[in-house]
Order: C-alpha cells, then sequence, then structure tokens
C-alpha cells in the first residue's frame, strides 16, 4: 500500500527543534490547498503537538513526503535526517497504533493523543486530501488505541500529580459529585488538579488567588463542567470549612494554612473528613494539621510514591498493550490480503462474465445460421473451459516453483473440491 509514516518526536529531536517543526491548523490548510496537484502529497495526515511532528501517507515516493515535511518549515533535508524517523507498511501502522494508543507518548499512556490523532485526521479530511484507504488505515488505528485502553490497564494509573490528587479524592470520598473543593493558587500544577477535578464532576470548585485576574481566567477554563467561585486571598481561612478537598501551591516562603485555622473548620464542618494535599515547596499547610482527627495531609513526596509506583505498573501493563499492538498489526496485514484479493476476485469474476457472455453471443448467432446445436456447445464448453483454467495453471507452475509445500497443498485440494462437485452433478444427471 505504500503507506509511510515519517517524522520527529521528544525521543528525537529537543524542544526547539520540535517547535521550529510544529504546524498549526490554519498553515495546515494553506499547504494542503498548495499540495492539491500533486498526486504524491495528496493522501496525507499531519499530527502536530508539543511533543511531535508526524506525516502519515500513502504515496509512492515517500522522499517526496521528507522534503515536503522539510521544506515547508525552512529545513533542508540534510539537517532533519539526524532526528527524523521514517516506517514504511506494517512498520508505519504498527507506530500509528502504538502512538494512538498512547505508548509512543512522553507520559505513558495519556489520553489526550488519541483525541489529537482524530482531529488531525478529520482536518485533512476537511480538506480533501484523505483516500478511503488512508482513512481505513486510521479507523484501525483507533480501533487498536480503544482496546488497549480497554483490555489493559495502560491508562489507569495516575502519573501526574494533578491527576494523583483527583484519583486520591475519589478514594477518600465516596461520592464525589457532592464535593466542594478549594484551590489555593491558581498556579499550573494547581490549575491541573482543578481542570482533573472538574472533569471528575465534583460539586463545587472555589478558586483563592492572590491576583483575581488569574483566578477568573482559570475560572472561565473550567466554568462550562463545573460550578465555580473566586474569592479573595485574605478570605482563605474563613472559606476551610467550605472545602471537603483542599489543594495548596501558592509558592510563598511561609505557610498559609494554619493549624488553628484548620481546627476552626472542621468544628465549623460538624468534623466531617477533609482532604488536604499540600503541592508546595516549602510547604503551605501547617505539619501538624495531621495531627488532627478527620484531616487526611498528603504532600509532594507522598504523592510522587504514589506516581512512581503507578508508573511502575503502567509499564508493565505497557507489555501487555505491546503485545497487543504486534497482534493487531498482523491481523491488519491478513485484512488487507483480504481485501485485496476480495478486488481481485472481483475483477476476475467480471472478465470470467465477459468472456461468458462472449461466448453466448457467438453460439447464438451460430445458431441462427443453423449450426448444430451438439457440436456448438461441446465447441463452446471446450474455449470456455480452456480460458478458465489459464489462470489456474499459472497458479500450479507457480507454486510449484514455491518453497512453501502447502501452496501445492492447497492446490491439490481445490482440483479434488472441483472433482468430488463434478461427479455429484454427473450423478444428479444420471438420475434425471
Amino acid at each position: 500500500m505504500n503507506f509511510v509514516a515519517i517524522g520527529v518526536n521528544h525521543h528525537t529531536a529537543s524542544v526547539q527543534m520540535r517547535e521550529k517543526i510544529a504546524f498549526n491548523a490554519e498553515r495546515l490548510r494553506a499547504l494542503f490547498a498548495q499540495n492539491q496537484n500533486q498526486a504524491n502529497l495528496n493522501d496525507l495526515v499531519v499530527v502536530s503537538t508539543c511533543n511531535r511532528t508526524e506525516v502519515y501517507a500513502i504515496t509512492e515516493q515517500p522522499d517526496q513526503v521528507l522534503n515536503w515535511l522539510a521544506q515547508s518549515n525552512g529545513f533542508e533535508v540534510s539537517a532533519l535526517l539526524q532526528h527524523v524517523y521514517r516506517y514504511e507498511d506494517v512498520q508505519a501502522m504498527t507506530h500509528l497504533m502504538r502512538v494512538a494508543g498512547g505508548l509512543d507518548s512522553l507520559m505513558l499512556g495519556e489520553p489526550q493523543i488519541l483525541g489529537q490523532v482524530k482531529s488531525a485526521l478529520q482536518l485533512a479530511k476537511d480538506n480533501d486530501v484523505v483516500s478511503s484507504n488512508l482513512n481505513r488505515l486510521f479507523e484501525f488505528a483507533f480501533y487498536a488505541a480503544k482496546r488497549v485502553r480497554t483490555e489493559t490497564a495502560v491508562g489507569e494509573h495516575a502519573i501526574s500529580m494533578g491527576y494523583a490528587v483527583a484519583q486520591l479524592a475519589s478514594q477518600v470520598f465516596s461520592h464525589v459529585s457532592a464535593l466542594t473543593v478549594l484551590i489555593v493558587a491558581a498556579g499550573e500544577m494547581n490549575s491541573l488538579v482543578a481542570k482533573h477535578l472538574a472533569e471528575m464532576g465534583v460539586a463545587k470548585i472555589i478558586i483563592c488567588n492572590r491576583t483575581r485576574q488569574r483566578a477568573e481566567n482559570l475560572a472561565q477554563e473550567i466554568g462550562a463542567r463545573v460550578s465555580v467561585e473566586v474569592v479573595e486571598f485574605d478570605q482563605l481561612a474563613t472559606q476551610l470549612h467550605r472545602a471537603d478537598v483542599v489543594s495548596s501551591c501558592t509558592g510563598s516562603l511561609h505557610q498559609v494554612i494554619h493549624y488553628d485555622d484548620v481546627k476552626k473548620a472542621l468544628k465549623q464542618r460538624k468534623y466531617q473528613p477533609m482532604l488536604m494535599v499540600d503541592l508546595a515547596v516549602p510547604r503551605d499547610i501547617e505539619d501538624k494539621v495531621n495531627k488532627l482527627d478527620g484531616v487526611y495531609l498528603y504532600g509532594v513526596d507522598d504523592l510522587q510514591a504514589v506516581i512512581d509506583e503507578n508508573m511502575v505498573q503502567r509499564r508493565q501493563a505497557a507489555l501487555d498493550a505491546e503485545v497487543m499492538v504486534s497482534q493487531l498489526a498482523s491481523q491488519f496485514v491478513v485484512n488487507e490480503k483480504i481485501h485485496q484479493a476480495g478486488r481481485e476476485i472481483h475483477h476476475y469474476r467480471e472478465v470470467a462474465e465477459q468472456q461468458r457472455q462472449a461466448e453466448l453471443e457467438f453460439a447464438l448467432e451460430q445458431l441462427k445460421h443453423g449450426a448444430e446445436p451438439e457440436a456448438l456447445l461441446e465447441a463452446m464448453s471446450y474455449r470456455l473451459t480452456k480460458k478458465m483454467l489459464h489462470i489456474p495453471s499459472k497458479l500450479f507452475r507457480e507454486a510449484a516453483k514455491s518453497e512453501d509445500p502447502t501452496h501445492f497443498e492447497w492446490l491439490n485440494q481445490t482440483v479434488l473440491d472441483i472433482e468430488q462437485h463434478a461427479r455429484t452433478l454427473k450423478e444428479i444427471n444420471k438420475k434425471d
């Protein structure tokens, strides 16, 4: 099929190099339009994320795809060669399945990449640069990715701080949908915590940040998925009692959540449990808070130990996923052979039908001119048999040359089946 995958990723290129090779949707649309009249650049999908830029294409000229990737980003091909990888046919398909399944990601098993690959395919389809064959390859890769997700544990264990906090909340509390979360500081780490908890379906998120605008920016990002409230930083102590989960990561040199404030909050809550996560270094939450009954306090080191253990489990699960991908790649090859054989069989049947029609028309014409029916039928059957046996005879000769004895055995069995059919037909004719 001449399917190729050509690109760079976090394994082969620095972030500076990846930035220079990245595409956005607008530039891709313009490039696709330019490729309309170039046969070898008119059946491709470009996957471009922060960690990879890859071109998947069905083409007779893979080098032309490589040249396009380099020239589109102002590179000489020679400068790109030391960073680029190139896979063809089954290897390319295996790579695409691994990418879609999160097995080739910087964060092993991360789920976002599947959506990114689907978006890349849709962009290419919207710009009419995807054939039915290329679309079929991607659909099979999505099927493989879904099986990796549902049949292995490669994506089940938290391996980021944000996700780990969300998972911890689901373990401490039985009803996540009833939780109120207090986010103390709206920096990058806590923004991820808030997004994960919003996706998990908590009831409310309160954002407390020194700069109100930054808090409101985060509120706008997650507001479509969860009820959000922004409070001033000087109200932090008075807001603690409202929170089932507190995640703090201020970067302050001094602690911002104190023992006495938490003790008071617990009393206001009638001693309902609180999960408090301190992601800051130096720490935001006074250490002796951990002595209060009903408070579960976790620090960075606690979460890192969980993440390290989870990474080991993901890597073990990834071994199962790799075996699955290898098996699915073999299945894909078989499917392609069947698909190809189906086309060839259809063509062969069309040719056989044309020959039958030609012989029938010739025979009918001969009958009009007074030809003897029996002699005519015999001659027609002889000509048809000779024509129909031409291709099988060639197969027999090729099988005889083959080192694989099963080829010849299969043809021999086919002949036996034909002989049995002929005997059956002869017996039927005798009874009639």
